[in-house]
């Protein structure tokens, strides 16, 4: 018997084998739910279809997330293939790599755009579709990063885009709470995905966090796929509208130095 027994989600953002929505994929499925995926781009699929063939998922699909009409079409095919889900995984996020590392003051307008819109603005159409196919109320989660509350260095316009990211989490956790259906953000620490590579200065943020945060770990896609687990049963039914942090209690700290650093030199 397994947590998720007898539920349907639909994950969108699986990249490859190492993407943290892989890892919340396997952790659904060893609990016992049917999985459906969906990735970006052509350029995934040679990616993807391997990972769902190996795993026994036949419900794959891409979409452009910017695309309104891609969108309702995927949301369309899952309902015809499940009837109704109860689980949707927003895992889609991007920005330009001008856009990233540099001078936040240099950030582009279309650079802005295109961050928000792929990395915040998805998650509504997604989460409007999702509750359709939700009678039986449901869970919703996407994923941020600390930069949303907290400045990081270089991560400049995606940190801006996952601020924007849980401000929606809040909304539609109010628009959709009345028929059940809860919306929660995951906020991992640091973990090394073909995603994070692209941020500047990603490597030392790391080898740093383990060094800094109070469990003094880094977090593993397997964990994220584990707070995953637990917020789509029925042991979160109660949770809705939050940021978990998934960082080994990273974002309690005021001062990020390590130990030896405090050390008397003298």
């Amino acid at each position: 018997m397994g947590l998720l027994d007898g539920k349907k989600a639909l994950i969108f953002g699986v990249a490859n084998k190492r993407s943290i929505a892989w890892g919340i994929t396997e952790a659904l499925l060893r609990e016992g739910a049917t999985v459906g995926l969906s990735y970006a781009g052509e350029v995934l699929e040679k990616r993807v279809f391997p990972l769902a063939e190996e795993a026994g998922i036949t419900f794959v699909e891409k979409c452009d997330v910017t695309s309104d009409e891609e969108i309702e079409a995927v949301f369309a095919r899952a309902a015809e293939h499940f009837g109704t889900i109860d689980i949707l995984v927003h895992a889609v996020a991007f920005a330009p790599g001008d856009d990233l590392g540099g001078r936040f003051r240099d950030v582009s307008r279309n650079g802005f755009k295109l961050a928000l819109d792929i990395s915040a603005y998805s998650l509504i159409p997604m989460a409007k579709h999702a509750a359709e196919l939700m009678p039986n109320g449901g869970s919703i989660m996407t994923l941020s990063y600390y930069a949303a509350e907290k400045v990081m260095p270089r991560y400049n316009v995606m940190a801006i885009a996952k601020s924007a990211l849980e401000s929606i989490v809040r909304y539609l956790a109010v628009d959709l709470g009345p028929q059940g259906v809860r919306v929660n953000a995951l906020s991992p620490g640091p973990i090394k995905t073909l995603a994070a590579a692209g941020v500047p200065g990603f490597r030392t943020m790391l080898n740093y966090a383990d060094k800094i945060a109070p469990l003094r770990t880094q977090v593993t896609q397997e964990d994220v796929g584990n707070v995953a687990v637990f917020l789509a049963s029925d042991w979160g039914k109660l949770i809705t509208g939050e940021t978990i942090y998934i960082d080994g209690g990273y974002h309690v700290l005021g001062l990020t130095v390590t130990e030896d650093e405090l050390k008397d030199k003298d």
